[in-house]
């Protein structure tokens, strides 16, 4: 055998010895908690919750699923037990689209939860590519097949945050390494589960979330530059195809889960930047909505809420850092609403919330 051989045999072999270290420590830590709830080391969880959702819904013990966008990303885990009862798991996914929310609600179900409230706006029904093509989702590990487990275990980045767990473990170490946990570096640096995507306690709400920033983005959105860009998503026909293949076709199928369907309280800027800039796509939206309420409600299992003419909530524009997004005060606002029933679509008159925020939009007024 020659030289060359030898020491290419000896690569390959140093290279495999590796690759099981790896593959071992990855097993063992088990930093997504795929294979087994975290026992010999504490957990840590991942902001990104396209992954990290993949391991909540393995290892946590829970009834009630909650899944929404960015809009339904701040709650906490908590709070939601203690205003709607039962053991909640927040599976929100920043800027997701309605595939990718069914998708992990039906690996979800696997787990029989009793439960889902679901944050659904307009914007999440458009062609979006298939789960098992879309980049930023590792649907292979919510099938967990032998690639997508393989990929996990052999990962040398998941190696490294196995490491860093690891000796976060050690009590002589916990401290330092604790302090040196950023998001910033590693994948995996949120202690507590309740803290996923949450504001910090010391958060400036006030500063945050104010009218100020509201009409700031409104006249950013309606800016002659960009303005056109509120029509993007909005076309009817590819919304209702979304909306029967991922929402009508999830409710179907479990029709022994409860779903709690809310539209949130967007604030009344982003009608009306549609109504003055884009009235197409306004008309887009009301006559999405007069074609998916009635459809939701021919299920028994579904429970309807249209928050979005909850005027003294969407005309506060104290309550919002842009005109969508509403500060965490409103959060528990919408978990009181649906422990409490209000808002909800009366299945005798499903379209009375629609008419009641055509109307609003119509007269509302920004003050220069």
């Amino acid at each position: 055998m020659t030289s060359v051989s030898k020491n290419l045999l000896k690569y390959l072999g140093v290279s495999a010895l590796i690759m099981l270290l790896a593959a071992t420590l990855n097993f063992v830590v088990d930093p997504l908690q795929l294979f087994r709830p975290s026992r010999l080391f504490p957990a840590m969880y991942s902001a990104d919750t396209r992954m990290q959702d993949a391991g909540l819904i393995r290892s946590k013990p829970f009834d009630t699923a909650l899944m929404g966008t960015s809009l339904a990303i701040h709650f906490r885990q908590r709070d939601i037990d203690r205003i709607l009862g039962g053991r909640s798991l927040k599976l929100s996914m920043t800027g997701s689209n309605s595939r990718e929310q069914s998708f992990v609600l039906d690996a979800a179900m696997a787990r029989h939860p009793k439960r889902v409230i679901w944050q659904i706006d307009d914007w999440i029904f458009h062609d979006a590519p298939a789960p098992d093509s879309d980049v930023y989702l590792p649907a292979a590990l919510y099938r967990r097949t032998a690639k997508g487990l393989a990929g996990y275990l052999l990962s040398g980045q998941m190696a490294r945050e196995s490491l860093w767990i690891l000796a976060r473990s050690l009590p002589p170490l916990e401290p330092v390494v604790a302090r040196l946990t950023s998001d910033l570096v590693f994948k995996f640096p949120i202690a507590d589960v309740d803290d996923i995507n949450t504001l910090p306690p010391d958060y400036d709400v006030a500063a945050g979330y104010n009218a100020k920033r509201a009409i700031a983005a409104f006249r950013h959105i309606t800016d002659p530059v960009r303005s056109r860009y509120l029509a993007d998503g909005y076309d009817h026909d590819a919304m209702v195809r979304a909306f029967e293949r991922d929402a009508i076709g999830l409710i179907a199928a479990h029709p022994d889960v409860t779903f709690d369907i809310y539209f949130p309280p967007y604030s009344i800027l982003q009608f009306v930047a549609m109504r003055d800039f884009s009235p197409a796509a306004l008309k887009t939206v009301y006559d999405f909505t007069g074609y998916a309420f009635p459809r939701l409600l021919q299920y028994r299992n579904v429970r309807l809420y249209d928050f979005r003419a909850v005027k003294e909530v969407t005309h506060d524009l104290d309550n919002y850092g842009d005109v969508i997004h509403h500060s965490p005060m409103v959060d528990l606002m919408v978990l009181q609403w649906l422990a409490d029933g209000k808002y909800a679509i009366n299945r005798s008159a499903p379209l009375a919330s629609l008419e009641q925020l055509k109307a609003q939009v119509a007269a509302y007024r920004l003050e220069r």
